[in-house]
């Protein structure tokens, strides 16, 4: 029997006095392809920054590959892409091809270094699958928000990751370049089997996408396929029918 990439059991984490997360249980097998929606403050953050151990759960465990947070080392098989470029600062003077092999840092050895010429076959496959190897010389500073959003997923994926965790990565990307951005995550998706579990407020095109919905809204308050969704007489009554299939998108 395959061990979940990620399984959570009565998970319960606090912000500020208060519970951000309740009973939060929840298995991820590989090649799932997760997508978690819910309003705003509904923990949806929490969850991620849990999974990568940027905060310890108040009760409750988290395992991952079958290994306890606490004890979870090879971060190398996870990959990561934080909200827009929130969390990176567009003036730092690094081209394309550098940031990209900033993903490789996990896999190296102590003293960790990047640009040796063993990293260019791996780094090269990520500016193919992105489409960006022509713009591999220029700063990211000097690119479009989209651009700059496909070099970040190119880092997160440059060492073939078996999870690849994506944090409401379109928040700042017009409607045909998010087309686009989602279109390469499907790719990925079907072509490497990477398992993904996708952060979004987009609940309009989740159903397109993700053939898994978890509906979080500090509690788990639905989880199962898109279709299970669509035809849940409890998902009627708790989002009204038009917003349901709004979400689901199969109607």
């Amino acid at each position: 029997m395959s061990v979940a990439v990620l399984a959570m059991e009565k998970l319960v984490c606090r912000y500020q006095g208060h519970e951000a997360l309740t009973d939060v249980t929840l298995n991820v097998m590989a090649g799932d392809y997760v997508g978690i929606v819910g309003p705003n403050g509904s923990g949806k953050s929490t969850l991620i920054r849990s999974i990568l151990g940027l905060q310890i759960p108040d009760s409750g465990q988290l395992l991952l590959f079958g290994v306890p947070l606490a004890s979870f080392r090879e971060w190398k098989r996870i990959g990561y892409l934080p909200q827009s470029m929130r969390h990176f600062n567009p003036a730092v003077p690094a081209t394309v091809e550098e940031v990209i092999r900033l993903g490789l840092l996990p896999h190296k050895k102590f003293p960790r270094r990047v640009g040796g010429r063993s990293d260019t076959p791996a780094v090269q496959r990520a500016l193919e699958a992105l489409g960006i190897a022509d713009i591999r010389r220029k700063l990211i500073g000097e690119l479009s928000g989209g651009q700059q959003q496909r070099t970040l997923l190119a880092r997160a994926i440059v060492g073939r990751p078996e999870l690849l965790i994506l944090d409401e990565p379109t928040t700042a990307l017009d409607p045909e370049t998010r087309e686009r951005f989602y279109t390469l995550l499907g790719e990925l998706h079907r072509e490497e089997g990477t398992t993904i579990i996708l952060v979004t407020h987009d609940t309009g095109s989740i159903g397109s996408m993700a053939s898994r919905l978890v509906y979080l809204d500090r509690r788990i308050i639905f989880d199962g396929t898109l279709d299970d969704f669509c035809h849940s007489r409890e998902m009627t009554a708790f989002f009204g029918e038009a917003s349901q299939h709004l979400i689901c998108h199969r109607h």
